[in-house]
């Protein structure tokens, strides 16, 4: 167990909430040469001067996306443990709902929402071909 600050860490899903405690408290930030104690998560990215806080700042950003990628694959695990069909994984209606409301939460912050929508479209054909994986090795036995 992780403790931090009066937080309680535990579990699988707990050591991801862990990672990002630890990353907004500068625990995981890469330190750069140039700017000491320089910590992405201290600032936004306007305020950046040199190309290693941009870096720093984006490892930061890509270290949360895994983790998040990681807890998002988990409900893919329990989907394919709760559908009763294979035919069932693939939900076109749904498919459709989430890259739309991905693409307007781009939209409302002010994110490229063509690219986010693309994006979109790959996690979540990514994420059907991982639940039908996990939906076959679940009843294999």
């Amino acid at each position: 167990m992780f403790q931090g600050q009066g937080h309680r860490f535990t579990g699988m899903r707990s050591q991801l909430r862990r990672r990002a405690y630890e990353e907004r408290e500068g625990g995981c930030q890469p330190s750069t040469g140039g700017s000491r104690g320089f910590n992405a998560a201290d600032m936004q990215a306007e305020q950046y001067q040199t190309m290693e806080q941009v870096r720093a700042g984006v490892d930061g950003i890509d270290r949360r996306l895994v983790a998040l990628l990681a807890e998002r694959f988990a409900h893919m695990r329990a989907a394919a443990r709760i559908k009763p069909e294979r035919g069932h994984v693939r939900d076109e209606a749904r498919k459709a709902q989430v890259i739309a409301n991905a693409r307007t939460e781009a939209e409302s912050l002010g994110a490229p929402a063509e690219v986010v929508a693309a994006l979109w479209e790959q996690l979540v054909e990514a994420s059907i071909a991982y639940e039908m994986a996990e939906f076959d090795r679940l009843r294999m036995d």
